[in-house]
């Protein structure tokens, strides 16, 4: 009997996994759409060379998304902690507070960054036939950024309290019209990559619009009344400790893949098309194995929260064996059809075939990638986010240093292999650490929230 009780309780965690995980995937493919609508329709409609442009802004824009992103991750995992331990008032603290600083500082930063597109594209070696399209693309894809920073503050919120439905049906709804805009702006009017950074700039802030409205109807605690003047300062204490080491981390791997993005544009622009193209492949690809991590932060966080931590280590193991059969199949879904996706985009034959490669070799590492997601996932859900963002530092470092190194040996693949190499060191760091915590009975003495 006591075995049947636990094997009911892991397909129940399972069950919970899925079910929570499913419109996060969803949700993060019609994002990605953004991009490859802008790269399909460009690709096809303005030529190689306007999607060479678009690639081109890439790093930049990655600098911005996961500054964004990472400091949201630590706030879910502080909304499911306040969640799991049934602490609303607080929630409407924390979201109202960060609402209006995400508003106004990327605000600010965002106007930096249009005044400064031309000298840092410039500087970042892109190349003399794409920098005016990118300059271009780039600056009118910043004015969106404030508006993408106030949607993950309330997707992080959503995501906390266990709802990842809502997300996905605003995201749904803003593809539907970026797409639509994209055959507007650029196949009809000819505006070429600033008709694409157009149909996603007013999607973003249709998606933006949609969420607040929709948490404000749904959750009396997400009903922002007014703007607030003062806040809580320990929980903004709490917040800017969740939220400040993956940030940071986030953004020094964003500066990491400018650096990575001058080394690749060292292969001029056949290799630049191809590879770019392929990342925004990969990037959809990826996206269970990394949305399931999130499931697993968000699930350990809550039952954190809520004091159930005898069931974490299962929801560890079923979240983990999961992930492996995802990453198998995902692994044997690229082999097969990474050239077909790659010459999806218009790019030519030489491109094509670089694309092509470059799934057929980073794909057998997928399984690496997702065992490391999904102890990421367990780590940062106990609020271990500092040690996990120090991996992530590493693990960049490491794959900036075999790049460099390896380059003679490999040529343009050795793209592949440093980022490989840097997934195995990230998993070999948070092994390092789940055994120093199983020695250590560590998970109980982390900070409360």
């Amino acid at each position: 009997m006591h075995w049947k009780t636990t094997k009911e309780k892991q397909e129940n965690i399972a069950l919970t996994l899925i079910k929570f995980c499913a419109p996060l995937i969803f949700s993060g493919i019609l994002q990605q759409l953004y991009s490859w609508a802008d790269a399909f329709i460009v690709g096809n409609v303005a030529g190689e060379t306007a999607l060479a442009a678009i690639g081109a802004t890439y790093a930049v824009i990655n600098l911005y998304l996961m500054a964004i992103t990472g400091f949201t991750l630590g706030l879910s995992i502080l909304f499911a902690h306040k969640f799991g331990s049934k602490k609303e008032a607080e929630i409407t603290e924390l979201l109202s507070s960060f609402s209006f600083l995400f508003g106004v500082l990327f605000t600010l930063l965002s106007g930096v960054g249009i005044l400064l597109s031309a000298p840092l594209l410039t500087a970042m070696n892109t190349t003399p036939e794409t920098i005016s399209m990118a300059t271009k693309y780039l600056q009118v894809i910043l004015f969106g950024i404030p508006f993408l920073a106030v949607y993950n503050v309330y997707a992080a919120a959503l995501r906390g309290v266990g709802n990842s439905k809502a997300p996905f049906l605003s995201v749904l709804c803003s593809s539907v019209i970026n797409v639509l805009l994209d055959l507007l702006f650029v196949a009809l009017f000819h505006w070429s990559v600033v008709g694409a950074a157009l149909a996603t700039v007013i999607s973003q802030i249709i998606m933006m619009l949609y969420l607040i409205l929709y948490s404000r109807k749904k959750y009396s605690y997400m009903h922002l009344k007014k703007v607030r003047t003062t806040y809580d300062r320990s929980l903004q204490k709490q917040g800017f400790r969740l939220g400040t080491p993956p940030m940071v981390q986030s953004c020094i791997t964003a500066v990491g893949n400018l650096t990575l993005q001058n080394f690749m544009n060292g292969f001029g622009t056949l290799t630049v098309a191809a590879i770019t193209t392929a990342y925004r492949v990969d990037s959809i690809i990826l996206l269970p194995i990394i949305n399931l991590g999130s499931g697993i932060s968000t699930i350990v966080a809550q039952h954190y929260g809520a004091g159930k931590k005898k069931q974490i280590p299962r929801i560890v193991a079923v979240g983990t064996a999961i992930m492996t059969a995802v990453s198998i199949l995902l692994t044997l879904l690229v082999i097969k059809t990474g050239t077909f996706l790659i010459a999806m985009f218009g790019l030519g034959p030489e491109s094509t075939a670089i694309g092509g490669e470059f799934f057929s070799r980073i794909a057998v590492f997928y399984l690496l990638f997702g065992i490391a997601t999904a102890l990421r996932g367990y780590l940062e859900g106990l609020g271990d986010v500092l040690y996990s963002s120090i991996a992530g530092v590493i693990s960049l470092l490491s794959r900036i240093f075999f790049s460099y190194a390896f380059v003679a040996v490999s040529g343009n693949m050795i793209i592949v292999y440093a980022e490989a190499g840097s997934w195995g060191v990230l998993l070999f760091l948070y092994v390092l650490r789940m055994i120093w915590k199983s020695r250590s009975n560590d998970s109980s003495r982390l900070p409360s929230t």
